[in-house]
């Protein structure tokens, strides 16, 4: 899926949740920057992540993240990869050490635009990321990285309490309930 691609998915997609709505339109915007999918673009940039799913669809693969100390899906910046899927896909491998994903939906699954907090080598920004929904098989070895401390299978109806309600997560959460 490249830059093309991408702003074609975004075009058509049916955001059901109001502030993907509102997502949408600055994504789009996004996309007209040469540099849109570069690290360093300010205010923000697209990454891409993978909301993985394992066969039975009652759990899903987070990682607690280090740095932001919280648990999220598997994720990161494209680094001037504009194959956003292939972003998640890396980015799936890298942070869980599974190899073996099944694309489960063939366009954006979601998208979410949130803010990083600055650090001492670079200011707040805004990751403005894509989606995708992938089934992942929970009997293989996880490894997590540096970047984690945590790597765990955790059932839907326990997102809630354990990721503090965090909106965009219990989003991707409601809409497997939709689909599955």
């Amino acid at each position: 899926m490249n830059r093309e691609l991408l702003i074609a998915a975004l075009e058509v997609y049916d955001a059901p949740a109001e502030e993907e709505k509102l997502f949408k339109v600055k994504f789009l915007d996004l996309l007209l920057h040469p540099d849109a999918f570069q690290r360093d673009h300010l205010p923000g940039h697209i990454t891409g992540s993978a909301w993985i799913v394992d066969q039975s669809k009652n759990f899903v693969l987070l990682t607690h993240h280090a740095k932001l100390n919280k648990w999220l899906q598997p994720g990161g910046h494209a680094d001037g990869d504009e194959n956003v899927l292939n972003v998640a896909l890396r980015e799936a491998e890298e942070e869980t050490g599974l190899k073996d994903f099944e694309l489960l939906h063939s366009g954006v699954f979601d998208i979410d635009i949130h803010t990083i907090p600055a650090r001492k080598e670079f200011p707040q920004h805004l990751h403005y990321d894509v989606r995708f929904l992938l089934q992942g098989r929970k009997h293989e070895s996880l490894s997590p990285t540096a970047e984690s401390h945590a790597l765990a299978w955790i059932a839907l109806d326990q997102l809630a309490s354990l990721t503090q309600g965090n909106a965009s997560i219990i989003r991707m959460a409601n809409k497997m309930n939709l689909l599955f």
